[in-house]
């Protein structure tokens, strides 16, 4: 049987390891990430574009640190939202420029009614609430209820990380 992924080569492996925690903060990182590994900027390009393209790589992206912003109010907002709508709202949610995520699960009755989950920051949990005063409106006759789940604390922020 063949594998679904061909193996990465050690330079592809070199390169997931020294960007794995993050690229870094200089005005050419793939330069940088590419003298590290003994190879040139267009390969680590290249060899990036790949591994996206193959699934490899998922994405390349920033990753705000938002109590560093100042936002260290942190809310999982839950809507109990009718089946029916509750895709279409969740784009216009998840649209929203507050919310860093937003996705559906399925409920767990009778303990667990919401469906529609969305992440909102603010500097307060004040601030947080009139957040999700404006989801509600957004979602409008659609909601049946909703609730906030504040972070007490800061888990693991980081993705898989490869050994040596």
């Amino acid at each position: 049987m063949k594998p679904l992924v061909s193996q990465p080569d050690p330079l592809d492996l070199a390169l997931i390891r020294s960007t794995q925690g993050g690229l870094p903060l200089e005005p050419h990182p793939y330069a940088a990430v590419a003298e590290r590994i003994g190879t040139t900027e267009a390969d680590v390009i290249a060899r990036l574009e790949r591994m996206m393209e193959s699934g490899v790589v998922r994405r390349i992206g920033l990753v705000p640190n938002h109590y560093r912003l100042g936002l260290t109010a942190n809310g999982m907002t839950v809507w109990d939202v009718e089946d029916s709508e509750a895709e279409r709202l969740g784009s216009w949610v998840g649209a929203l420029d507050f919310v860093s995520h937003c996705y559906l699960r399925p409920r767990s009755l009778p303990e667990w009614p919401y469906n529609l989950f969305a992440m909102a920051h603010g500097a307060s949990r004040e601030e947080v609430q009139l957040k999700a005063q404006r989801i509600g409106d957004l979602l409008g006759s659609a909601c049946r209820g909703s609730d906030i789940l504040f972070s007490t604390r800061i888990l693991k922020k980081t993705g898989l990380r490869l050994g040596e």
